[in-house]
């Protein structure tokens, strides 16, 4: 990718820390990402050093405690919770380790399950799915 790719999703500073009444957890302190259109990113460290809490604030799950999230140039601080639902629906995907994955299916399966409740149609489904696979595993091998 050029450098003048557009930025599909930046986060500007973006912390997020967990309140309870005893004790804060800052599990993010000041994340600075940028990922282009097209680009693949896989985020690694041992437990407890921020992955999930990165993944939700990225798949709208939740929002950061301060700094900023941009996906497609909009800003995400205001979303409705309808609109972050529609987002994750159309826009987002992850393609998780075994434990988020259902054991009866075929890895095929379980990445075309999410296009289903899209009512996309099976060809279009199968279609993508395949390209997606085709992409992780040139970028695995």
């Amino acid at each position: 990718m050029d450098s003048t790719t557009k930025a599909l999703i930046h986060l500007d500073g973006v912390t997020k820390v967990f309140f309870t009444d005893e004790i804060e957890t800052h599990a993010l302190a000041g994340v600075h990402l940028e990922i282009k259109v097209g680009e693949f990113l896989s985020i690694a460290g041992p437990s407890g050093c921020g992955k999930s809490t990165l993944l939700s604030i990225l798949g709208l799950l939740d929002s950061p405690t301060d700094g900023a999230y941009t996906l497609n140039n909009q800003p995400v601080a205001n979303l409705s919770l309808s609109d972050r639902t529609r987002i994750r629906n159309r826009e987002i995907g992850f393609i998780f380790q075994a434990f988020n994955l259902i054991g009866d299916l075929t890895v095929f399966e379980n990445v075309e399950l999410p296009l289903t409740y899209r009512s996309m149609a099976s060809a279009e489904r199968k279609q993508r799915v395949q390209q997606v696979l085709e992409r992780v595993a040139w970028r695995t091998a």
